[in-house]
């Protein structure tokens, strides 16, 4: 996860700021839709920011996507992320630099993705 630095500001002004920032933040996708098109259930999803070294937490919870199931995130922001991937065989796939943004904000995991993962470990 990102870490931001810690700004003392009275109470008010941060209302502002806040007030001020949530149009745009909310109008820079912050909903992304995930479909799985792959032969395997998704049990377990993760982002890193591309430059960023942790993972942060399991997006689907106790959910999962389902062979041709789709699964909305919300609180995504614009940004390139590195995506891990646990499939129903505990299998891991690390996909790298997939941007999310509103204007794309349907993002399609397939065979070839995971199978690329597999190959590479191999």
């Amino acid at each position: 996860m990102r870490h931001f630095k810690r700004l003392l500001v009275p109470g008010f002004m941060l209302a502002i700021l806040m007030a001020a920032a949530m149009p745009a933040f909310a109008a820079k996708g912050s909903k992304v839709i995930v479909v799985n098109q792959s032969r395997w259930a998704i049990h377990e999803l993760y982002f890193s920011p591309t430059e960023e070294a942790e993972w942060g937490e399991d997006q689907l919870d106790d959910e999962t996507i389902g062979t041709g199931e789709q699964f909305t995130l919300t609180g995504i922001p614009c940004d390139e992320w590195d995506v891990r991937v646990v499939d129903e065989d505990g299998d891991e796939c690390v996909i790298e630099s997939v941007g999310l943004c509103a204007d794309t904000d349907k993002w399609v995991i397939s065979d070839s993705d995971l199978l690329a993962c597999q190959a590479a470990t191999d």
